[in-house]
């Protein structure tokens, strides 16, 4: 089995920082491009930033600038570092990371994490 666990979230003060964590543990063997998700009361799902497995970023743009998402593959994590926080970053964050579980030859599948709740107040 395979598990996503995040962790980092909470409320902050409008202009403070969050570091958020998302460690994948289980049968994962192989790991590929992974991101941030979050989604607020109204809105849609939007990704906030991705890694992919070489390395490469991408930052939605109402958070470029503020947004740093960085990659351990040795120990299975993704992690999201946002500054200068607004209260329209308040959601629920998730991780997703497309891994694989089995042999070079298995199929690739994507995992999502519970969510972490990020609250920022003015």
């Amino acid at each position: 089995q395979v598990e996503l666990v995040e962790s980092g979230g909470g409320l902050v003060q409008a202009g403070g920082s969050v570091s958020l964590s998302c460690a994948a543990s289980g049968s994962i063997t192989s790991l590929g491009a992974m991101g941030w998700y979050r989604q607020a009361p109204g809105n849609q799902r939007e990704l906030v930033a991705s890694i992919s497995s070489s390395e490469r970023e991408t930052y939605a743009e109402s958070v470029k600038g503020r947004c740093t998402i960085s990659r351990d593959n040795a120990k299975n994590t993704v992690d999201l570092r946002m500054n200068s926080l607004k209260p329209a970053d308040t959601g629920g964050y998730c991780c997703r990371v497309r891994g694989r579980t089995g042999p070079g030859w298995g199929t690739w599948e994507d995992y999502w994490g519970r969510g972490t709740q990020v609250t920022v107040s003015s």
